[in-house]
């Protein structure tokens, strides 16, 4: 296991100006998704097939959220990982939406919905994280992570 995920991130909320102008960059889907705790449609999701190595991150805020080694094909329609890039860059709220009890996952930074987590998938962790397409973005490995709320990025090299 690499340290990548020691590194330290600045999770403090956007201002309410940077946030307004995250949320302006949104497309209706996005909205719908992120601020709305909506789900896309199945199967449609442009990271769906998404292999290489990288960062997928939160496309609000730009958190980095999970790592494409922990990527897997789950037959849900959705992008599932097994484990987050750092478990404190998400928080966990129970949902009791739609008559079931699920665990929903946000953006611990910027509190936007990505999706949620299940206890039933592969090793390591025997979890799921099913997310939304929409609300992630992708860095391929070896480039510059977003700073969208110009913090800079946390010393030290990110890999993944």
């Amino acid at each position: 296991m690499d340290d990548t995920a020691t590194l330290q991130f600045d999770l403090t909320p956007p201002s309410d100006i940077q946030r307004h102008e995250l949320e302006t960059d949104l497309t209706e889907q996005e909205r719908h998704v992120l601020l709305d705790h909506g789900t896309e449609a199945p199967f449609c999701g442009v990271l769906m097939d998404e292999k290489r190595e990288g960062l997928f991150t939160c496309r609000l805020c730009g958190l980095p959220l999970f790592k494409g080694g922990s990527k897997f094909e789950s037959g849900t329609g959705w992008p599932s990982f097994t484990q987050p890039f750092n478990p404190d860059h998400l928080q966990y709220i129970r949902d009791t939406s739609y008559g079931m009890i699920r665990t929903e996952i946000v953006c611990a930074r910027c509190g936007s919905h990505q999706g949620h987590v299940f206890p039933d998938g592969p090793p390591p962790t025997g979890e799921r994280y099913c997310i939304n397409s929409v609300s992630l973005d992708f860095t391929p490995k070896g480039e510059p992570l977003p700073d969208k709320l110009g913090r800079g990025a946390p010393e030290g090299e990110i890999a993944s």
